[in-house]
């Protein structure tokens, strides 16, 4: 990354953070190179803590390159807080509103000026009891189908022990170890010509979330289970049904 190309908020970010993160984590960083080169990426990774940002953030900048995450429109709403996210190019989603094609297309803009666009595709922390992946939304494989992007997985291990959202514990003793591995691209030719209909899209989340259950597996150990599905709620009727009892 050329350093002359980061604004000064971007400089005030990386100022702020990277000294904490430095002391508060003790890291181990593999599959940099995946990230390397100039052209637009698609980095998938998966979601066990809100230290996630953090120590993700701290991996794609050692990498080279400016991370740009797809976050909550609400966060962004945060006065100051707000106006240092859209100065520092992150990219806030309007969930289940007609301006969710907002963010795509500036995803879009973003990976054809050679950004690393970073999503989260389980939309929130894994719900999953011991922390695996769960069924993920499809936005990801949308922005690959649209862009034809690279999309590299990331997994992390470790910054569920600075905060954990079982039990919404936030531990502060410095050099918390954390490990965070990128892999090569996800192989994803076969769908590079098809239409983006719900089931071709359903196809492509579910192999970027086996691949990113695989190799959490390979860094936490254990026979991964499937990939965890919420529980389907029950009907409004059921539920009326249920209080008249």
């Amino acid at each position: 990354m050329a350093r002359r190309r980061l604004g000064f908020w971007q400089r005030f970010a990386v100022a702020l953070v990277k000294p904490v993160m430095i002391v508060w984590t003790r890291r181990t960083w593999r599959g940099l190179e995946h990230l390397g080169g100039d052209g637009g990426v698609i980095i998938v990774a998966n979601h066990i803590s809100h230290a996630d940002p953090l120590v993700s953030a701290h991996f794609v900048y050692d990498s080279g390159r400016w991370p740009q995450y797809l976050g909550k429109a609400s966060v962004f709403r945060v006065p100051v807080v707000g106006w240092i996210l859209h100065r520092c190019r992150q990219i806030p989603v309007e969930r289940g509103t007609v301006d969710a094609v907002r963010s795509l297309e500036t995803s879009v803009a973003a990976l054809d000026e050679g950004g690393a666009v970073v999503i989260y595709p389980e939309g929130t922390t894994t719900r999953q009891p011991d922390l695996w992946p769960m069924k993920a939304k499809t936005g990801a494989a949308r922005l690959a189908l649209a862009t034809g992007a690279p999309v590299v997985p990331l997994v992390m291990w470790g910054p569920e022990k600075i905060f954990d959202p079982r039990t919404t514990r936030l531990n502060l003793r410095p050099r918390i170890p954390v490990t965070v591995v990128a892999g090569e691209p996800i192989d994803l030719s076969r769908w590079a010509d098809a239409p983006p209909t719900r089931a071709t899209l359903e196809e492509m989340t579910e192999a970027i979330m086996l691949r990113l259950r695989d190799m959490l597996a390979e860094i936490r150990g254990g026979t991964p289970p499937p990939l965890w599905e919420r529980p389907a709620r029950p009907s409004a009727e059921r539920q009326q049904q249920g209080g008249a009892a």
